[in-house]
């Protein structure tokens, strides 16, 4: 899977300020996650062949860039937007991308419309603290249901948001799904700074 047609920081900049002006509480940022976050975001997921990895809320592609850098053959990528412009430059860009536009709360008709048993890693960027509280209840419970046992879910939230009370809600909702947070990273190259955080589904997870 390759790039054919990248995009200078600048374009994808000015696509992802354009969208978020459209959509900001779909989008939730006003410019495309850094490098250096993506590779936070990856660095402690196994990427090895026969894995299935799940990103939602592609977006501009900063994530799934890294995730196909450092996909190994054999293993499955899937990448789920609500935004067809979005969905639409992911597939311009990387044509052999599985690329679903649609609501990651319909996250578990995807995964069996494509016969996996479940997901072995999910990244997100969706902006949950500032999705409806039933959207983002209803996401996390589509997550919790295909994350196979020992797997793992990350995302991030932006420092200076960080002590807010949607923020926090939304990390105590991750907490009672699947247990304390696993691991919590400041990434500071980035505009502006985050946090990844990343929980682990538990051995008992019920399919």
């Amino acid at each position: 899977m390759t790039d054919r047609r990248p995009m200078s920081a600048i374009e994808e900049h000015l696509t992802f300020l354009g969208r978020f002006l459209r959509h900001p509480r779909q989008v939730g940022a006003l410019a495309p996650s850094s490098r250096t976050l993506a590779r936070a975001m990856l660095q402690d997921i196994p990427l090895t062949p026969g894995r299935r990895i799940v990103e939602l809320g592609p977006g501009s592609g900063a994530f799934t860039r890294e995730v196909i850098r450092q996909l190994p053959a054999g293993a499955t990528f899937l990448a789920v937007d609500i935004d067809p412009q979005f969905c639409r430059e992911l597939k311009a860009r990387w044509p052999s991308l599985d690329c679903e536009c649609g609501s990651a709360a319909d996250l578990s008709a995807m995964i069996a419309a494509r016969g996996w048993a479940g997901a072995d890693h999910i990244i997100s960027g969706l902006p949950f603290a500032s999705l409806p509280a039933a959207l983002s209840r209803s996401i996390l419970a589509a997550v919790q249901s295909v994350l196979l046992p020992r797997g793992t879910f990350t995302t991030f939230q932006y420092i200076h948001a960080y002590p807010t009370p949607p923020a926090s809600a939304f990390r105590r909702e991750m907490d009672g799904r699947f247990g304390p947070m696993a691991a919590r990273r400041a990434v500071f190259r980035n505009l502006p700074p985050a946090f990844v955080l990343s929980w682990r589904q538990r051995d008992s997870a019920a399919r």
